[in-house]
């Protein structure tokens, strides 16, 4: 059993072998653990916060006398909601999988699940949305539904911890105070609509606790991918991970899997050392990330990367020989973001032949004056070869999409998802272009990343490996008999119809932390 333990919000998770500390702001670790006991600890900058000994720990990939390598704690289900994202026909709201022919709730006929199974499962918590709903003659906005929920189950269960849970909703940061002019009036709109939506014949609430519960999603909200990690499905507020810091350089990913969150290790975590996650993209540079965090989550990132902008060399790195004067330097950096403005316009439009032929032109003007690191060339490799590729055109794609990993190679961490995900699609595409040991060795690169990202039972993770075992094959044949390769592989291609890659999108992949847009 999960001891129950009292937190403030300013704690901060930090790692021994066999003990677990909670000194200052934010989440929990990378390995599956029980709390027998705490006390609590005072520190003179860190104020109050929690000590757990005899920790219980069971390893995903190792154990290690020195610490955690490779490890992952499991946090069970918590209050969530499903986002629309124009997906809510196509997406189980229990258990998140993709699906074209769900079963409808013939209540307020918005619900959508798999069988009958997950619409019983779900029963608890969409009971009292289902009335909701059906009152208010519409589904109200994804934050709305949200908040309701959590008071609902406020309402059931009390504001106490509940087994397993280290931290209370009602302890999460709000930032309410920092919210700037047009949140202070979003937040107005939503408060006056969930009053609306909220029954009469429910507990009733304080404006003060509402507004507490608004900035906690907007603040603390975790985005809910489908079953790939693929696609925002939802958001979800799962409070034990509400004490995590950030870092940009982090020890540690959230990862959704299977209709539960985890938070995984990347690497060896050292005793004493802080568990963390990213909370934006590692790709740019650091003045950029701190406008960034501070913009979205209200805090002035003092990491280790901010600090002394690692890195900020690679991501506006420049041709060596010659060097550019800094004035051509800047020409092209505001030629390349005037470029991206015109892809996005042209992407949003679906006129993807145009897109290619600006990544082209930006990319040949780019070439003598960026190094293959900077991060405007790279987000151009990455669009070029994203649509090429669904345009078909895998020959040109695999030549973009190889140029586009070896830069992220030199900047992402070893182990980041993104990069996972990222060399995964590269891999993909080589296959796809004929360069069948070029593919496999990606797809054997993107699978070890993503077993410690993602985990052996993740979804992707598990297609992954059967893409594996299937180039491995194939690259066998290829060195046996080249020719009689090709010709197999023309005739099986030729045999069934090819599989149209996912048209691009102008939405970035799910982000770990989800914003109100």
């Amino acid at each position: 059993m999960w001891t129950r333990l009292v937190s403030n919000s300013w704690t901060k998770v930090i790692l021994l072998p066999w003990h677990l500390k909670m000194i200052q702001k934010k989440k929990v670790p990378g390995c599956l653990l029980k709390p027998l006991t705490m006390e609590k600890l005072t520190s003179s900058w860190s104020g109050e916060g929690l000590i757990y000994r005899n920790m219980t720990v069971k390893f995903w990939w190792s154990e290690a006398r020195n610490g955690l390598y490779m490890a992952e704690i499991k946090v069970r289900r918590a209050v969530f909601r499903l986002e629309v994202l124009g997906l809510v026909n196509f997406v189980c709201h229990t258990c998140f999988k993709r699906q074209e022919k769900l079963h409808r709730c013939g209540q307020c006929k918005f619900a959508h699940y798999c069988d009958r199974t997950c619409q019983k499962d779900a029963w608890l918590n969409h009971k009292n949305e289902c009335s909701a709903i059906k009152r208010y003659g519409k589904v109200p906005n994804e934050n709305i539904r949200l908040a309701a929920r959590i008071m609902w189950r406020v309402e059931r269960e009390g504001t106490g911890l509940t087994e397993g849970c280290l931290v209370s909703v009602d302890d999460l940061q709000n930032h309410v105070e920092h919210f700037g002019e047009e949140e202070q009036k979003d937040l107005r709109v939503d408060v006056d609509t969930f009053l609306q939506y909220w029954p009469p014949q429910s507990q009733q609430f304080s404006m003060q606790y509402i507004s507490h519960i608004f900035g906690v999603i907007n603040c603390n909200g975790f985005t809910l991918s489908d079953q790939r990690g693929l696609q925002a499905v939802g958001v979800g507020i799962f409070p034990n991970l509400g004490l995590v810091n950030h870092d940009c350089w982090p020890n540690c990913t959230v990862i959704f899997n299977n209709g539960k969150i985890e938070l995984r290790a990347l690497g060896k975590i050292s005793e004493g050392e802080e568990l963390t996650v990213s909370y934006i993209d590692f790709l740019n540079v650091s003045e950029e990330r701190k406008r960034q965090l501070k913009k979205q989550y209200y805090f002035d990132c003092t990491c280790e990367h901010c600090q002394k902008k690692l890195k900020d060399d690679l991501f506006l790195g420049v041709k060596d020989n010659p060097k550019p004067s800094q004035e051509v330097v800047k020409e092209m950096i505001q030629f390349s973001k005037d470029t991206l403005e015109k892809i996005d316009k042209a992407r949003s439009e679906g006129l993807y032949h145009e897109v290619v032929k600006l990544c082209r032109e930006c990319l040949e003007k780019q070439e003598p004056v960026f190094a293959d690191t900077n991060i405007y060339m790279l987000r151009m490799l990455s669009i070029v070869s994203e649509v090429l590729s669904y345009l078909q055109a895998f020959e040109e794609a695999s030549f973009y999409a190889r140029r586009m990993v070896d830069g992220y190679m030199k900047l992402y961490h070893p182990n980041n998802a993104q990069l996972g995900m990222a060399v995964m699609r590269a891999g993909l595409t080589n296959w796809h272009a004929g360069n069948i040991e070029v593919g496999h060795g990606m797809i054997c690169k993107a699978y070890a990343i993503l077993l410690v990202t993602h985990g052996p039972s993740h979804p992707i993770t598990k297609d992954l490996e059967a893409m594996r075992v299937q180039t491995e094959m194939e690259l066998r044949m290829f060195r046996q008999n080249e020719f009689m390769y090709y010709k197999m592989r023309e005739a099986a291609l030729n045999n069934q119809p090819m599989q149209v890659m996912a048209e691009p999108s102008n939405e970035p992949s799910p982000a770990l932390f989800h914003k109100k847009q």
